[in-house]
């Protein structure tokens, strides 16, 4: 699933492309990617300008003339740039037909979604209500997650919580823990100031990175226009599993937290 960085490499890879081009015409293929009123979506977005693109945890913003045109690519989705009259190719679900090209959402598992909401309904009409801190977030700070966590809960899962940080999915959440030597399974309860800063910390510091080097690439996930992300080279212990740790020789390990498969050094990040 593209995470924060990600999406962040899709953000300023479109902006460069699409921005001051006019939607002449949308075809959508698979209703299901829309999640407002699809009548209502394929009327008002005609003659919409692309004015700017935004970020808001793993969700894209893009500004139109009238509109917000909220997208979430959920697990596979991505979006290119094309000829008008190139072919439609299987899993392209939604075309929309600008200036000169076409935009074009594909999705091999159909899970991504689409709100277009008046500009002053951002925050009702669409699930960006319910997203936490952004990562750069000034108030993000000790305070905040010591208020925000469920300290029942394991570490990882509260990382996994886009309700408290926004952006962080299960790559990042494995490094994060890593270079903030502290285990996935531990507990919120468990974590004392100096861990909560160092979370803070590195989750700007790795995510940072990765935006540099436009995400991580893992099986299908590439950007617009097919930008391939390097962070993948510096993973420190996600996918590793029974090979050594970078920092002391360990054999990292595979375990589940909540469903999802996680890594770690059982050295490195002592329960």
């Amino acid at each position: 699933m593209p995470e924060l960085p990600e999406v962040e490499t899709v953000k300023n890879t479109l902006k460069k492309q699409i921005i001051g081009k006019k939607i002449k015409k949308v075809d959508v293929l698979y209703n299901g990617i829309i999640a407002t009123n699809l009548k209502e979506f394929k009327k008002n977005i005609i003659n919409q300008e692309f004015i700017d693109i935004k970020r808001m945890g793993k969700y894209l913003i893009f500004e139109l003339t009238d509109y917000y045109l909220v997208s979430h690519l959920r697990m596979e989705g991505k979006f290119f740039i094309k000829n008008i009259n190139d072919e439609i190719v299987k899993h392209e679900h939604v075309i929309f037909t600008l200036n000169d090209k076409s935009l074009r959402y594909h999705d091999t598992r159909k899970f991504g979604k689409m709100y277009l909401v008046e500009k002053d309904k951002l925050f009702i009409d669409t699930p960006l209500n319910n997203i936490g801190k952004d990562p750069w977030d000034k108030s993000l700070n000790i305070d905040y997650l010591k208020d925000k966590l469920n300290f029942s809960k394991h570490i990882k899962t509260l990382l996994l919580d886009q309700s408290i940080i926004s952006g962080i999915g299960n790559i990042y959440a494995d490094e994060i823990l890593f270079k903030s030597n502290i285990n996935p399974l531990r507990y919120g309860k468990d974590l004392n100031d100096s861990d909560l800063s160092n979370i803070i910390e590195n989750t700007r510091t790795i995510l940072s990175k990765s935006i540099e080097n436009g995400g991580t690439t893992i099986r299908s996930y590439t950007s617009s226009l097919g930008v391939i992300g390097h962070f993948q080279d510096y993973l420190m212990v996600h996918q590793r599993e029974n090979k050594e740790c970078k920092v002391c020789k360990n054999i990292i390990i595979k375990t589940k937290v909540n469903g999802r498969g996680t890594y770690y050094c059982p050295k490195c990040q002592v329960k």
